[in-house]
């Protein structure tokens, strides 16, 4: 099974936007993703709707940071993004008439469950703010600049 990585490339430009003083293009989003810019416009049209991110159109426009980092969380944009799946096991059969297999599910769905929760609940705990401030000591360590256009040239 494919794993879904959206939340993980949206953070991920997220941050680049973050450290860019204008508007970003969607194709400049594109190319750091690794995507397609209709992608990119897709997935940033429902951060739009969430007043995360704006754009602006024409000549010198694209996407600009439009919240507080320090108010939006993991479990926000994961939310934006129309909360993917996040395990992707799951039950053979979900009414099953077997009594093992009923056992089965049973043991299964709780774990499932609980561990769905605990990953939610710490999405909601880590701001964007919080990622910034990591990416900033790791570029203070490394040398460089979150920059995007310099991050992604190939």
């Amino acid at each position: 099974m494919r794993k879904d990585s959206r939340l993980s490339g949206v953070l991920h430009v997220l941050l680049h936007m973050a450290e860019t003083s204008g508007p970003v293009t969607s194709e400049a989003l594109a190319r750091a993703m690794d995507t397609n810019p209709v992608v990119v416009r897709r997935i940033m049209a429902g951060l739009r709707e969430q007043g995360y991110v704006r754009s602006d159109k024409g000549h010198g426009g694209g996407w600009t940071i439009a919240a507080d980092l320090h108010t939006v969380t993991l479990r926000d944009i994961y939310a934006a993004l129309g909360e993917p799946e996040i395990l992707a096991m799951g039950n053979r059969a979900e009414m099953p008439g077997c009594l093992v297999e009923q056992a089965v599910n049973a043991a299964l769905g709780d774990a499932l469950a609980e561990a769905e929760a605990l990953l939610l609940r710490r999405f909601g705990e880590v701001t964007l703010a919080a990622l910034s401030a990591d990416v900033h000591r790791r570029f203070l360590t490394r040398g460089g600049s979150p920059d995007l256009e310099h991050s992604h040239a190939h």
